[in-house]
């Protein structure tokens, strides 16, 4: 009697995993699918925007914004500006006598975009290259009953990452 007693009960605990929580880990994995479809392309979106118009204005740094936190879920944006640096008056050691100069790169990174930003607009030069990269940074439901269940440990397994680059094609001004 005992013993039918303890399988009984280990069988409704296994009936009540398979019934519910299996198919809650899989919603919840839906959902960050979704989310990750909804953040690149948003990104995607955001940078080739910044590309094709030669700048970045303050609203559409907030819409992308928007768009992502739309999801429910908090990210950490990283924006990455090389501006391109022409020394058309330096000699170069090529042979090719029409090259007189190389283009050189410096890079400006989220917080000081931001901070130019805050005047408006920030105007691009055509062959400058821009990089938008999102992270997650909270638990996603999914992750939390991933960890429950499946014993995953760490904090470095984010479930929506985005990452978009590009050249820019036009001059801003």
């Amino acid at each position: 009697m005992a013993g039918d007693s303890l399988i009984t009960v280990v069988t409704i605990i296994l009936a009540a995993i398979l019934l519910f929580v299996f198919p809650m880990i899989t919603l919840a994995d839906r959902t960050d699918d979704i989310s990750q479809i909804a953040v690149q392309t948003a990104t995607v979106e955001f940078v080739d925007e910044v590309r094709t118009t030669g700048r970045i204005e303050e609203d559409n740094y907030y819409d992308f914004m928007e768009a992502i936190n739309a999801t429910g879920n908090t990210y950490s944006v990283e924006l990455e500006l090389k501006r391109i640096d022409e020394n058309p008056s330096k000699k170069s050691a090529n042979a090719n006598e029409e090259i007189i100069g190389e283009n050189t790169y410096y890079a400006i990174y989220t917080t000081q975009i931001l901070d130019e930003l805050e005047n408006g607009t920030l105007y691009l030069k055509q062959g400058d290259m821009f990089t938008a990269g999102v992270v997650n940074n909270n638990q996603t439901l999914s992750q939390v009953l991933k960890g429950l269940f499946y014993k995953v440990t760490g904090n470095s397994s984010n479930s929506i990452t985005a990452r978009h680059s590009g050249i820019v094609t036009v001059d801003g001004q």
